[in-house]
């Protein structure tokens, strides 16, 4: 079994393709949500994404898996977080899907890894924002699609000196 396991959830593919391409940088395993079982919570590296829908909701299959991130045993987990937002038509509620799943995951003890920088972002407000950095990496592909290979190819860089 890999050291690292990327669990996505995915509505339009989006973040099922980024997910793809972390694991494929991490050489991890890559598991959907909507498949996924509570074995896959058990690794010494986790990487959770997730889009935001609506009003800064999780994505359908994460909120209806939610209960296996919620009873899983995060202590001293290494987790990292990442998905996608729209910064500007959803400008105060930006991925705040990926927020929820960092609470849930630090409240089971999970150590956060992968935060990054707001520079470049143009929301007004994020849950996934605390004391000026993200908790992970959010990606907008409805209005920066440019940046997201270039943005994940970074952080899978940083998360790789994070874990060693």
């Amino acid at each position: 079994m890999s050291q690292i396991t990327v669990i996505y959830g995915s509505t339009t593919g989006t973040t099922q393709s980024a997910a793809m391409l972390i694991a494929g940088n991490l050489k991890a395993r890559c598991v959907d949500i909507a498949s996924a079982s509570a074995e896959d919570f058990q690794a010494p590296v986790l990487i959770l994404g997730t889009s935001t829908w609506g009003f800064g909701e999780l994505q359908d299959d994460w909120l209806a898996k939610l209960p296996l991130l919620e009873s899983a045993e995060l202590s001293n987990t290494k987790t990292a977080f990442f998905g996608f937002g729209d910064q500007f038509g959803f400008a105060d509620t930006f991925c705040d899907g990926i927020a929820l799943l960092c609470e849930a995951a630090l409240a089971k003890g999970a150590v956060l890894i992968g935060k990054t920088s707001t520079e470049g972002y143009a929301h007004s407000a994020s849950r996934a924002e605390k004391d000026g950095e993200f908790c992970g990496l959010l990606l907008d592909d409805s209005n920066q699609p440019e940046l997201t290979e270039n943005r994940i190819k970074a952080w899978t860089e940083q998360l790789l000196k994070e874990i060693a």
